[in-house]
C-alpha cells in the first residue's frame, strides 16, 4: 500500500509515517505544504492520500475539491481532530472515501486504510451518530424497516457490528466465522437496503434504532 500524508503538525507527520513504515505500508511523500502534495498526488498516484482538515494555506476540502477536479480517483481520507457534523458531512459529499479521527488506535487505522483502499466508505466509529443525525429526516422510515425485515438473523446480527463501526476482520472475529463469510452477508445486507457503502448501512441501522443497546 502506498500513502501519501498531507498535514501541517510536523511532528505528527514524522510520528504517523514512521508508524505505518513499521507496519510495512510505503509512505511516498508526508507533506506540510497542499501544493507540493497536489503535485505529488498527480505524478506518482498513490493508493490512498490522507488529509488534514484544517490547514493554514489550503484546507482539506479544498485539496480533496481539487484531487477529484484534476480527475484524481485514488481513495482520499480525511485524517482529523475535527468531529463537526459540517466537516462529515462535506468531505463525503466531496468525494471522500474515509473521515478517520487522529485519536484512533494504530490497529484501527492500518484496517480503516486497507478497506478503504479495497473500495469501502470508512467513517470512524465515533461519528456514526453524527452521519445519522445530518441524515434524519432524508429516508423514508417504514422503507427502511421493510428493508430491514427483509434480514436474515445472521445478516441483522452483522448490520449491528456495523454500527459499532467494525471490520469485516473483527466482526469474523466476534462471530466465529470467516472474513470471506462476512464480505458476502454484507454485500446482502446493502442490496437489501438499497445502499452503497457500509456507512449507508450503519447510518439506517442507528437512525431507526435497529439495534437497540442494552
Amino acid at each position: 500500500m502506498r500513502i501519501l500524508l498531507i498535514d501541517d503538525h510536523a511532528l505528527f507527520r514524522a510520528g504517523l509515517q514512521e508508524l505505518l513504515e513499521r507496519r510495512g505500508i510505503q509512505v511516498i511523500g508526508a507533506l506540510g505544504d497542499c501544493r507540493e502534495g497536489l503535485a505529488l498526488a498527480e505524478r506518482e498516484r498513490p493508493d490512498v492520500v490522507l488529509l488534514d482538515m484544517r490547514m493554514p494555506e489550503m484546507n482539506g476540502i479544498q485539496v480533496l475539491r481539487t484531487l477529484r477536479e484534476r480527475q484524481l480517483a485514488m481513495p482520499i481520507a480525511m485524517l482529523t481532530t475535527s468531529e463537526e457534523e459540517k466537516d462529515v458531512i462535506e468531505a463525503l459529499q466531496n468525494g471522500a472515501q474515509g473521515y478517520l479521527l487522529k485519536d484512533m488506535e494504530p490497529d484501527e487505522l492500518i484496517d480503516a486504510l486497507r478497506d478503504i483502499v479495497a473500495g469501502s466508505t470508512v467513517v470512524a466509529k465515533e461519528l456514526t451518530g453524527v452521519l445519522a443525525k445530518a441524515v434524519q429526516g432524508e429516508s423514508d422510515v417504514s422503507a427502511a424497516k421493510d428493508a430491514f425485515a427483509d434480514l436474515t438473523p445472521r445478516e441483522r446480527q452483522i448490520l449491528c457490528h456495523l454500527a459499532e463501526g467494525q471490520s469485516n476482520k473483527v466482526i469474523a472475529r466476534n462471530l466465529g466465522i470467516s472474513d470471506g463469510t462476512v464480505k458476502l452477508h454484507v454485500k446482502a445486507i446493502l442490496r437489501k437496503l438499497d445502499v452503497h457503502s457500509r456507512v449507508e448501512a450503519a447510518v439506517i441501522a442507528v437512525e431507526q434504532n435497529l439495534c437497540p443497546r442494552d
